[in-house]
């Protein structure tokens, strides 16, 4: 009998050490801290979550670790903690104010966010814990700018160019126009031998459609919603904009509506459908904007380095049919029908003319691109773009860097143009600006070479124009529209 008991008491031993065991095997709560990611100022919030468990949790505390000192963030208990579990799954959320206003200890610096959790283990025989941090810098202060060029004249519908220095170095920083912000890309990739990683170059546009008074300002602005910000624009001067009405027929809409509603199934419009007019309208309003957002994300894979030199290249020989920031009037039947901005220029030769890169740079775009038509876009690095519309044929692909004066393609009608011809614009940060800055030698020297010239570097020279030829020839020096009735071109 004695026998018995004590097999029976070495089984229990056993049977206790093995649920002992298994129950450290109960996995803890899995914690993340969400926000901040990984600098914190003046507000903010702090973000941690805890996945698993649910039911079996005992406690979850945040605390602030900075020179030496701890400081409590927050501390639940399990009834604490049970209302914030979600209601269909097994993650817990806590969200709280963080910050300096919040947590009046934190100074500027390093610091430590540490979220710990506890739980119970099956049957409640062990307490099981599980920890994560988030190493922060705390900034209070806002960043430093200071705009180092001189000169800053911009155009309605035109570019402009801006060095400055922004400190720290690592600080989001460019110029807003009005609502619309453009990148600083660092001196050093635009030519400027021995600039710091402070020191940067920011190009940037007054949009046709922006209010002449649009404040502009460049700003530095840190990962803590800190933001310095100046002003520094000389002057400001208004171009004016022509306006025409553009007659459309059932022949022209009969040819480019179906092409393109085949090319476009985001429009959600059969590419075969009655109502050309009701199509055109989608195409000239939905799709336009459509292709407009596209190019502004093409934009965004800029290169940090500026790849082109020199003025841009006009089509050789070319006559203009339309400007830039046309304001066009479109009259079917009588009756006008919509209003739409011609953001670029018509360039017209002869049919199939070869087109060349405006400048050198990387393609980014050689496919169909909605009322573009075969299309070509090629980044000349810092968020300057050119934009090659309506073309018959593509000779690069993507990836490719070209050469100025390289051909590229043909001259075209595809997409929404109804006679050969070329339509080109710049793009700043993938908005149209007007290229007749670009053409312009005098523009580019005192815009662009000069800034970088006097920041002391070693900025590119500009590179003469090619002679010219059917292949390459130089721009015209003044690209005026041509004389006859152009009404009958009617395009993107």
């Amino acid at each position: 009998m004695l026998r018995g008991l004590l097999v029976a008491l070495v089984l229990a031993v056993l049977v206790a050490c093995g649920l002992y065991i298994a129950a450290g095997r109960t996995p803890p709560p899995a914690l993340a801290i969400d926000k901040p990611d990984r600098i914190v100022g003046q507000t903010g919030t702090l973000e941690v979550s805890a996945t698993g468990t649910r039911g079996r949790l005992a406690s979850l505390s945040a605390t602030l670790e900075q020179n030496g000192k701890t400081v409590p963030l927050f501390s639940l208990d399990a009834a604490a903690a049970k209302p914030l579990w979600q209601a269909d799954g097994d993650r817990l959320n806590v969200t709280r104010p963080f910050g300096k206003r919040a947590v009046p200890e934190l100074a500027e610096g390093a610091a430590r966010i540490v979220v710990t959790a506890t739980t119970k283990s099956w049957l409640g025989l062990r307490t099981l814990s599980s920890q994560a941090t988030r190493d922060i810098q705390v900034r209070l202060e806002a960043p430093r700018i200071a705009v180092l060029s001189s000169k800053h004249y911009v155009n309605h519908g035109g570019a402009e160019m801006v060095v400055y220095r922004a400190t720290p170095a690592d600080v989001e920083s460019g110029v807003r126009v009005g609502d619309i912000e453009y990148a600083g890309f660092p001196a050093a990739g635009a030519g400027v031998a021995g600039a710091d990683a402070t020191t940067k170059v920011a190009f940037f546009a007054l949009l046709d459609d922006q209010p002449l008074d649009a404040p502009i300002v460049a700003f530095a602005r840190d990962g803590a919603g800190n933001e310095a910000k100046v002003a520094f624009i000389d002057g400001v001067f208004e171009k004016p904009f022509r306006k025409s009405r553009i007659e459309i027929d059932d022949t022209f809409l009969g040819r480019v509506v179906p092409e393109i509603l085949e090319h476009s199934p985001e429009l959600n419009v059969p590419a075969v459908t009655s109502d050309l007019e009701a199509g055109f309208l989608k195409i000239n309003g939905d799709l336009r904007r459509m292709n407009a957002e596209a190019i502004i994300t093409l934009a965004k894979a800029t290169a940090p380095d500026r790849l082109w030199s020199g003025p841009f290249v006009q089509l050789g020989n070319s006559q203009v049919e339309a400007a830039f920031a046309d304001h066009r009037t479109y009259i079917y039947k009588g009756k006008e029908i919509d209003q739409q901005e011609h953001l670029g220029f018509d360039l017209a030769v002869t049919a199939n003319v070869p087109v060349v890169a405006a400048n050198s740079g990387k393609v980014v775009n050689a496919r169909w691109l909605g009322i573009f038509g075969n299309c070509v876009i090629i980044d000349h690095g810092m968020g300057v773009a050119s934009l090659y519309g309506h073309l018959s044929s593509i000779d690069i692909k993507v990836g490719d860097s070209v050469a100025r004066g390289q051909i590229i393609g043909k001259s075209g009608m595809t997409g929404l143009a109804s006679g050969d011809h070329l339509h080109f614009t710049m793009l700043v940060a993938g908005r149209p600006v007007n290229p007749v800055e670009w053409w312009d030698a005098h523009w580019v020297q005192d815009r662009v070479e000069r800034k970088l010239h006097d920041l002391g570097g070693g900025a590119a020279a500009a590179v003469p124009p090619p002679p010219p030829s059917r292949k390459s020839a130089a721009p015209k020096a003044s690209p005026r529209p041509h004389a006859r009735n152009t009404a009958h071109r009617q395009n993107s």
